[in-house]
């Protein structure tokens, strides 16, 4: 009976049971690869808002995971989504040296907390 009851406890808490989806994004001189794990974002918003993003001239493509892979070379923990109470962490993949620009970006915009890995 106990095991049966967590599940429900989590979502009548409000918890979201982990999720991803990562984003890879090209263009002619562009390859970025993102992943956002969900941390409070409601599972439907996260699904058709957060992780379709519409990048004017880019070829996208979206895959959902339970959580980021290995190998990013950074994580903002803790984004806070500018507008909305929701957080998320993203996962950066790809040219460490982009954490220069990133890092600040984290901090400042998204109020997060910055993790090299």
């Amino acid at each position: 009976m106990r095991v049966l009851l967590l599940p429900l406890l989590l979502l009548l808490s409000g918890q979201v049971l982990a999720e991803a989806c990562v984003v890879h994004s090209q263009a002619e001189r562009l390859d970025v690869k993102v992943c956002q794990q969900n941390r409070s974002i409601p599972p439907n918003l996260f699904h058709t808002g957060f992780c379709q993003p519409t990048l004017k001239g880019q070829k996208v493509s979206v895959d959902y995971v339970e959580q980021c892979p290995q190998g990013s070379f950074g994580v903002c923990r803790s984004a806070k989504v500018p507008g909305t109470p929701y957080q998320q962490d993203i996962h950066y993949y790809g040219v460490a040296s982009d954490a220069a620009y990133l890092k600040p970006a984290c901090e400042k915009q998204n109020r997060g907390v910055w993790m090299d890995r």
